[in-house]
């Protein structure tokens, strides 16, 4: 059941991103379709894979604030080619679910030395991925154009 709700939030995300399209930001990059997807995509590899099975970090982390999606010193990225792979490592996280018991623990020991279970994995992840949906319903609301106070 927790993994059918994190895939119904998956789906939500990229179909906001989707729907938010390449549109010039009018808001915080932090904000931006491009910069979820990103996130997204490293939140995925991270936990599945780095954590519950201990494998090489080989997904970069998106750099704060960066609207493009991707290293602050890269060029910008179209927002189809981070979609796509943002589908393809929730596929990969996927199987690694598939493979592993709901109590299996982490291979990489957590700050604190505790060892996450997948269950705590797919809970966390759920919440992110739910918490950058919402950023993204903001942003599709925003007016075309207006700035933010603050």
């Amino acid at each position: 059941m927790v993994s059918a709700y994190l895939d119904r939030q998956r789906a939500a995300v990229r179909a906001l991103c989707a729907e938010l399209g390449e549109r010039p930001p009018a808001h915080p990059a932090p904000l931006s379709p491009h910069a979820v997807a990103a996130h997204l995509t490293w939140v995925e590899h991270h936990w599945f894979e780095v954590v519950m099975l201990g494998r090489p970090d080989r997904v970069p982390r998106p750099a704060e604030g960066c609207t493009g999606g991707g290293r602050a010193d890269g060029p910008p990225r179209p927002l189809a080619v981070l979609l796509d792979e943002y589908d393809a490592q929730c596929a990969r996280s996927r199987a690694v679910t598939a493979r592993l018991e709901q109590r299996a623990g982490a291979r990489l020991v957590q700050q604190g030395g505790a060892r996450v279970t997948l269950r705590w994995v797919l809970l966390h992840v759920l919440e992110e991925t739910a918490r950058q949906g919402g950023r993204l319903d903001i942003l599709r609301s925003w007016p075309q154009g207006a700035a933010m106070s603050g």
